[in-house]
């Protein structure tokens, strides 16, 4: 229990972090506005991935990680889910988030975040089910 409860303070399970750097523009090439990375916020469970955004993937997510669920998906993809953005269905509020008034949501701002929660998380998975796998076997 102590392992759920104390979530945060677990430590976090070594996903390998791989990025990909953008494409070196010629040195007198004209500059170009950055484009903001568009979230993947997905996965490749037989490849033990989870893909971020556009620049960024977990790799090395074990097999029995996403064998830990919540309801009928796992921790991990809950994690995914909870975090992607969504568009703004009420044209009022679209509008005064548009205009300044309402801030919305980007999940580039809470990028760094989620890594470090799903890898605390990916933690918390592997370790509860070893541990049920070790009390049905016992």
């Amino acid at each position: 229990m102590g392992l759920h409860v104390e979530f945060e303070t677990v430590a976090p399970y070594p996903l390998e972090r791989r990025e990909k750097l953008p494409k070196p523009e010629p040195a007198d090439a004209p500059a170009k506005p950055t484009k903001p990375l568009t979230a993947k916020l997905s996965t490749d469970k037989e490849g033990g991935l989870i893909i971020i955004d556009d620049q960024t993937t977990l790799a090395g997510v074990p097999p029995e990680a996403w064998n830990y669920k919540l309801g009928n998906r796992s921790a991990l993809e809950w994690i995914l889910d909870q975090y992607k953005e969504s568009k703004i269905k009420d044209p009022t509020i679209a509008q005064k988030t548009l205009e300044g008034e309402f801030k919305a949501y980007k999940f580039a701002d809470y990028k760094e975040t989620v890594i470090d929660l799903l890898c605390r998380v990916c933690t918390v998975s592997v370790e509860t089910v070893r541990i049920t796998g070790e009390m049905e076997g016992a």
